[in-house]
């Protein structure tokens, strides 16, 4: 498998890591979509309802997993809390950082619901907006001590946090759902994507934001969701089982994230700017499954019907009453852990926890410029 870590230079991660001191970060502060978001959609529009967080929370948690997301494991990983997300004003506590990812966030804002095409307004613009409000009101109301001191942020946390991104990937299906060709996605929208993802991670660093960790996007055309979409060739699949175009199309999106970076580096004097490749580690599992101790690959935990146990129709956990009683028909799998997918669109626990023990090691040197 190629390298997890991107690095501009010709030392190991082994050399870099002994040669500093390891990173501390007192908050994380995250952008992104499903991937990475920790109850945000959940707050604005509804609780993912159960069996979502079955296999850890036990309940419910605003997760669209059966459990921890890669987020979770890069915050246990650092000695900090789970974050909470922004939008939630229930039990939350953002002391020691928060989330602004929402499922269904794009980079660049669509012209549509989320009940009409399934993505979220808060688009990576609208989560920088809630970010920017954040950093000022909460040293603001801080600054009035007591129980606040205890939920909200130090001054200085926001100069000394990790900023997380993982998201892209919706702005590439939103592309493919509208009936635009590959082509077109790669060559007139993913320049545009990426344009406003630098001004993104320009405006965080004008804030104060220094410490960026970018994740690329993921092969998304091993993915129920995108596969069943459309009717499709034989000649469209490679002998994964994958859709080659669509995951050419994220590689496409990836290099020209890459080259963002390189470029931002160079712009943004003091930025210590980690890209990390999930795709790699994704696509390691979807080839290599069984040789990880998995047994499903593309067919999905929890679902209903079909080929890879997904029908948009029948989501992960829908129930129906049969005579006076609620019965799943979009149920769980037995054994969640063996799993890859849990629901045709998002990973599963233990996948989540497999990504981040292949990106981990970046974490150790992410405080220093490379």
């Amino acid at each position: 498998m190629k390298s997890i870590i991107s690095s501009l230079f010709a030392l190991s991660l082994l050399s870099l890591s002994s040669a500093h001191a390891q990173c501390h970060f007192p908050a994380i502060f995250n952008f992104g979509d499903s991937n990475s978001d920790t109850g945000g959609l959940s707050a604005a529009f509804g609780q993912a309802g159960p069996p979502h967080g079955s296999s850890f929370f036990g309940s419910p948690s605003g997760r669209y997993c059966d459990g921890r997301l890669v987020i979770d494991f890069i915050a246990e990983s650092l000695g900090l809390p789970y974050l909470s997300a922004f939008l939630d004003s229930v039990g939350s506590n953002f002391s020691h950082g928060a989330n602004f990812a929402t499922a269904g966030s794009p980079i660049r804002a669509l012209n549509s619901t989320l009940r009409q095409s399934g993505f979220s307004p808060f688009s990576l613009d609208v989560q920088f907006v809630q970010f920017s409000n954040f950093h000022n009101r909460s040293q603001t109301v801080r600054s009035r001590g007591g129980i606040y001191t205890t939920m909200l942020p130090e001054a200085d946390s926001f100069s000394q946090a990790l900023y997380t991104f993982d998201i892209g990937q919706n702005d590439l299906t939103a592309g493919y759902f509208a009936n635009k060709t590959v082509e077109q996605i790669g060559t007139v929208d993913v320049p545009e994507i990426i344009s406003q993802f630098k001004n993104a991670v320009t405006y965080i660093y004008a804030q104060g934001g220094r410490y960026f960790w970018i994740h690329n996007t993921g092969p998304m055309g091993c993915l129920a969701y995108v596969i069943e979409w459309f009717p499709l060739k034989a000649s469209d699949f490679d002998s994964h089982g994958c859709l080659s175009p669509l995951n050419h199309l994220a590689q496409q999106f990836n290099d020209a994230l890459k080259q963002a970076v390189i470029e931002l580096r160079a712009s943004l004097s003091e930025a210590a700017i980690t890209y990390v490749d999930v795709y790699s580690a994704k696509h390691e599992l979807f080839v290599h499954a069984q040789g990880h101790g998995f047994k499903r690959s593309l067919v999905s935990c929890c679902g209903h019907g079909g080929k890879y146990n997904y029908n948009k129709n029948i989501w992960c956990g829908k129930k129906v009453t049969v005579k006076g009683k609620e019965v799943y028909i979009g149920k769980p799998c037995d054994e969640p852990d063996k799993a890859v997918i849990w629901d045709g669109v998002h990973f599963t626990q233990a996948a989540n926890k497999f990504i981040f023990d292949k990106i981990a090691t970046g974490l150790s040197m992410a405080c220093h410029r490379q």
